[in-house]
């Protein structure tokens, strides 16, 4: 008889979260908006969301899809606004790219957790 205790018998319960799927997108939304104080979870996150890209059908594809472009999109607007704080205005834009962000996120957690897709995930808009 084996012993129940050993690491082939059981499976990780830590696992789960790195396989493509509903909690895999949640998470990869949860380390974007870390981002915001932790600047490497954003990093881990789009790592995460290439890693599981084309690995699942349906709603969740759409997730990916959303969360890769909000990375994306989200640094060429930050990027813009740091060319623009030398005329100050980038300061201003930058609260609006941070917002664009956390709504996007915030859209996809609740769509998420109802395991509905993303409506249109190539949207630049939120």
């Amino acid at each position: 008889m084996s012993d129940p205790n050993t690491p082939s018998d059981r499976q990780r319960q830590t696992d789960r979260w790195l396989e493509p799927g509903k909690v895999n997108v949640q998470v990869i939304y949860v380390l974007y908006l870390v981002g915001f104080v932790i600047g490497i979870s954003a990093l881990v996150g789009i790592v995460l969301a290439y890693m599981n890209r084309g690995k699942t059908g349906g709603w969740v594809e759409t997730h990916y899809t959303w969360a890769i472009r909000t990375f994306w999109i989200g640094l060429l607007y930050a990027f813009i606004c740091a060319l623009l704080a030398f005329v100050a205005i980038g300061f201003l834009l930058m609260i609006a790219v941070v917002v664009w962000v956390v709504v996007r996120v915030v859209l996809g957690l609740q769509k998420a957790a109802r395991e509905e897709p993303i409506d249109n995930p190539q949207s630049w808009m939120v």
